[in-house]
């Protein structure tokens, strides 16, 4: 029904059919504000445009929380969600005139597990309690993606506090990217006490630098 309509198309039916029924009784069935109606009839080019560039401000809002990666289908269905009367051909014209579309080419980087050798032990064997803080740390590595690429983020995590001590960030896996978060956890925990740590299979850091700089720290 017209009710459903977008509004404009609703300011157009209510022209059309002011001869047969009053002009407030059909904004009141049809959920429009008389004044924005008679703002229309005065100038219908200005409420288009203003129209429009509010669809593009919300258009912009969600392709920007999607990080740049939704296309015009996702940007309109979320639009719909949201409650807002546009077409679909719409927000394509308009993502297209802006520039907007969806980044294609993100990969998940690859696992760089290594090899079973250079595993180091599990001393910590699942005593994820610790009574005492700075005795057992754990430690791990992510990546998260932004629009120049993928970063690496590598924290250290005290499991007495269940804090955040320690991390660093790069645009690539190194052994510094873990060292540094380290490095950043030692300076806060500004203790010498013998740690107990888990290496996960998706940090390849060569073993002998691990084990040199933690024999050094202790």
């Amino acid at each position: 029904g017209v009710l459903r309509k977008p509004v404009r198309l609703r300011y157009a039916f209510i022209r059309a059919h002011q001869a047969i029924w009053p002009v407030r009784l059909m904004c009141h069935v049809l959920d429009i504000h008389p004044s924005g109606y008679y703002a229309w009839v005065q100038h219908p080019d200005c409420h288009q445009e203003r129209r429009r560039k509010y669809l593009l401000g919300r258009i912009k809002q969600f392709w920007l929380e999607s990080g740049g990666v939704y296309g015009y289908r996702k940007i309109y269905s979320d639009l719909r969600d949201d409650g807002e009367s546009c077409g679909i051909n719409l927000v394509h014209r308009l993502m297209k005139q802006e520039g907007l579309k969806s980044q294609r080419g993100y990969r998940k980087p690859r696992s760089r597990g290594g090899s079973e050798n250079i595993v180091a032990a599990n001393k910590l064997a699942r005593a994820f309690n610790p009574t005492e803080p700075n005795k057992s740390w754990v430690t791990d590595i992510t990546y998260i993606k932004t629009h120049e690429g993928w970063l690496y983020l590598a924290v250290v995590i005290d499991l007495f506090s269940r804090r955040v001590i320690g991390w660093s960030m790069k645009n690539r896996i190194t052994k510094e990217l873990a060292l540094d978060a380290l490095l950043m956890a030692i300076c806060v925990a500004r203790q010498s006490i013998k740690y107990s740590f888990i290496q996960t299979k998706e940090v390849n850091i060569p073993a002998m630098t691990g084990t040199t700089f933690c024999r050094n720290m202790t």
